[in-house]
């Protein structure tokens, strides 16, 4: 079960490994914890289409839908609303009844019955600090963490099913800086240039980034190609000739080939560093 904020989270963070896994015969299920009504329109060639923007509930409903068909995943969504992303100095508040000023225990409550219901061996979501500051990634991961712990517990979240403990936790790392600056070194020797340029100053400008502890690394570069079909099917979102698809192919298999996490929680012995979530379990 791989817990997501909005649709094409799952596409940018470990879709290579819920694609390999699914070609391996395992089930996978991506929970998408909000609609994603309040992101931006990022792709030129779409941004300032009234029809888009009117109805963009259902364009990104029907956006999901193509991704998931790709990675052959199933899906399902909590049914919350986009917090959106703050911006300015102070910062405004958030607007009412979105997803980020649920409590997590009202936020977590449809999570724990998926969690009972669909029975995930492993769950995959994003760190304390949501992988970066998005408010709803923030809550992502409270909720994710609280319906960990809480849905093998019989006493808690009365009603949601028989309880079900997952073994396993995990945190998305797939932006760690040891990845960033092996694509950008690599790309710098072949062409010169580099989209991750701008993405290293500003990290040693702040001065603020905490490298996490990259646990598991699963080699999925057979993967990479639906990865990007997949992030491609978010039209909205993505700009096909933006920098998330300005590595050639050959360079980020042979560069980088696995996406990384870290194992937060484990109730089933297992030897760091892993190359597989079900270390352990299988």
């Amino acid at each position: 079960m791989a817990v997501h904020a909005h649709p094409d989270d799952e596409s940018s963070k470990g879709a290579g490994t819920m694609a390999k896994y699914v070609a391996e015969g395992v089930e996978v299920l991506v929970v998408t914890c909000t609609g994603g009504e309040r992101g931006d329109v990022l792709n030129p060639r779409l941004k300032g289409d009234p029809e888009i923007e009117e109805n963009i509930h259902e364009v990104r409903r029907a956006e999901m839908e193509r991704a998931r068909q790709i990675l052959g995943v199933q899906q399902a969504w909590l049914g919350f609303v986009d917090s959106g992303l703050p911006e300015g100095d102070p910062l405004p508040p958030l607007p009412e009844g979105c997803f980020a000023l649920e409590k997590v225990e009202t936020a977590a409550e449809p999570l724990v019955r998926l969690m009972r219901e669909f029975r995930p061996h492993v769950v995959t979501t994003y760190d304390e600090n949501g992988g970066y500051p998005h408010p709803d990634h923030i809550q992502c991961h409270r909720v994710s963490v609280e319906a960990f712990d809480a849905a093998g517990d019989p006493d808690r979240y009365p009603g949601t099913g028989a309880p079900w403990q997952p073994l396993k936790l995990y945190y998305n790392q797939t932006f760690s800086r040891a990845r960033v600056q092996a694509l950008h070194a690599a790309m710098l020797e072949r062409t010169g240039s580099s989209p991750y340029e701008g993405w290293i100053e500003r990290w040693d400008e702040r001065g603020d980034r905490i490298e996490r502890e990259i646990t598991t690394h699963v080699n999925c570069a057979d993967y990479f190609e639906v990865r990007d079909q997949a992030l491609l099917a978010h039209a909205t979102q993505v700009d096909p000739d933006g920098s998330w698809f300005a590595v050639p192919m050959d360079l980020q298999k042979a560069v980088w080939p696995t996406e990384d996490f870290e194992l937060a929680r484990s109730l089933v012995d297992t030897a760091i560093p892993e190359d597989d979530l079900f270390a352990g379990i299988r």
